[in-house]
């Protein structure tokens, strides 16, 4: 905002935002009076800042004392990351020089209409024409799907998505949903078959509390970690039924789910034994009519301590989803594969931990390809453990990977069965003092 010639910034899905402003612009207002606009960002005088952080405010400290305190930018982070996922946030302020950045809460999630009357628009679903005669392979992926619902409460540290459109779901209506894949249909290059009918996490569709006034009161970042939250409706009887209309339809051969798909919300046992049956046949359905022949989930690690900072669930219930896989491939004699993502040098993650990330996947018949090593990027948990060494919400020390060297250390275990990773790994492990680790790998000698 101090660099920027601009006179306000809107943030995150900025539909609602932009609206107001535009009114207000129509109405006559003058920009530099629209300081209290939701989802907005202003400069302000500094003395406007309040004096300490109260029910309605949060004062970050400035950004000269970030520069001097990896500390006090961790701070600012849990700050931020906290009131971006609240129903009714506080307004922040930071102190940058001799001018005040005042930061505007969020506004509260949209409701159905009002994510319809954006999602309705008519859009062209093409590329710009600029693009014209060009080939774009991410559109070439996407420009069959619908998506159907914007938030994640998975709330895991290495994405952006709660900071852009929060950790509570906005649904868009059957009607609207149905109303676009028919458009999809009428395409000239349609051939049948729907891409994905997903969002930021495939199952999240039409999901909340069940008392919507604890949502609004929560500060929980995440609603999965580190265990699925009491409030909690993982019904996926909406998301099913959309799955059977879209089908229904005789344009449709067949629709795909692409989105990630958190098996850990459809695994989760409700305490109510009618949804528990609808999200164990939300799951078989899914491996058996959505799968395109590989199936992509992502459990990231294997170790449990890995994990926690990740904010994801035990590689244990990988197992289980797995076998779960495997148990509707052989009923129903399909040969499909299911492929898991990985990352290496994620904040907490030491190399032993990589090592055995190795053996326990090698037992799991896995030659890994949907492989990363940790890439910081912007406005996550990870990548502020990354910077500060520390992590953000406990403020204790913990280790990264940082240098090449042992980045490349940590990755090279993915590739344990490439002959000329061989060698280095077998070393690595007569020197992390883990013999045991090189029998299990490689057990033929």
């Amino acid at each position: 905002m101090v660099d920027a010639p601009v006179d306000i910034i809107t943030y995150g899905m900025g539909e609602l935002a932009t609206i107001t402003i535009a009114n207000a612009l129509r109405d006559g207002a003058n920009i530099n009076d629209l300081t209290d606009v939701p989802q907005t960002i202003v400069r302000r005088p500094v003395s406007e800042i309040p004096e300490a952080t109260n029910g309605d405010n949060v004062v970050m400290h400035s950004f000269e004392e970030c520069l001097q305190s990896k500390r006090a930018h961790a701070e600012n982070f849990r700050n931020i990351e906290i009131e971006s996922n609240k129903w009714h946030g506080r307004t922040m302020w930071q102190q940058t020089g001799d001018i005040a950045i005042k930061v505007n809460p969020m506004n509260p999630p949209m409701t159905s209409e009002q994510i319809d009357a954006s999602f309705d628009l008519p859009y062209t679903r093409l590329p710009h024409p600029r693009y014209k005669d060009k080939r774009i392979p991410a559109y070439e992926m996407i420009r069959h799907s619908v998506n159907m619902h914007r938030g994640c409460f998975g709330g895991c540290a290495f994405c952006t998505i709660s900071a852009h459109q929060g950790k509570f779901i906005a649904s868009r209506s059957k009607q609207s949903i149905m109303r676009e894949v028919k458009q999809v249909t009428k395409m000239a290059d349609f051939k049948g078959y729907i891409s994905d009918l997903g969002g930021p996490s495939a199952n999240m569709y039409g999901m909340h509390g069940h008392d919507l006034d604890r949502c609004s009161r929560c500060t929980r970042p995440s609603c999965l970690h580190p265990k699925p939250c009491i409030n909690l409706n993982n019904d996926h009887s909406k998301l099913l039924d959309i799955y059977h209309s879209v089908d229904a339809l005789p344009e449709v051969k067949k629709s795909f789910i692409g989105s990630g798909v958190r098996y850990d919300l459809s695994m989760h046992k409700s305490g109510n034994p009618a949804v528990d049956k609808i999200n164990a046949q939300y799951n078989e359905e899914l491996i058996r009519f959505h799968v395109s022949g590989r199936l992509k989930v992502a459990p990231e690690h294997t170790s449990d301590e890995v994990l926690n900072v990740m904010r994801k669930p035990s590689f244990e219930l990988f197992r289980k989803f797995k076998a779960i896989f495997d148990r509707v491939n052989s009923k129903y004699h399909l040969k499909q594969q299911i492929i898991p993502y990985f990352i290496s040098s994620h904040p907490g993650c030491q190399e032993v931990d990589m090592a055995e990330l190795a053996v326990l996947t090698r037992e799991l018949d896995f030659h890994l390809e949907q492989v990363q090593d940790f890439t910081p990027t912007p406005m996550t948990v990870s990548t502020e453990a990354f910077y500060t060494g520390l992590h953000p919400y406990t403020l204790q020390p913990i280790f990264t990977a940082h240098s090449k060297e042992e980045k490349l250390a940590q990755r090279r275990y993915f590739f344990w069965y490439d002959k000329k990773y061989k060698h280095e790994i077998i070393q690595a492990l007569r020197r992390l003092h883990r013999p045991d680790l090189i029998k299990r790998l490689y057990p033929k000698g």
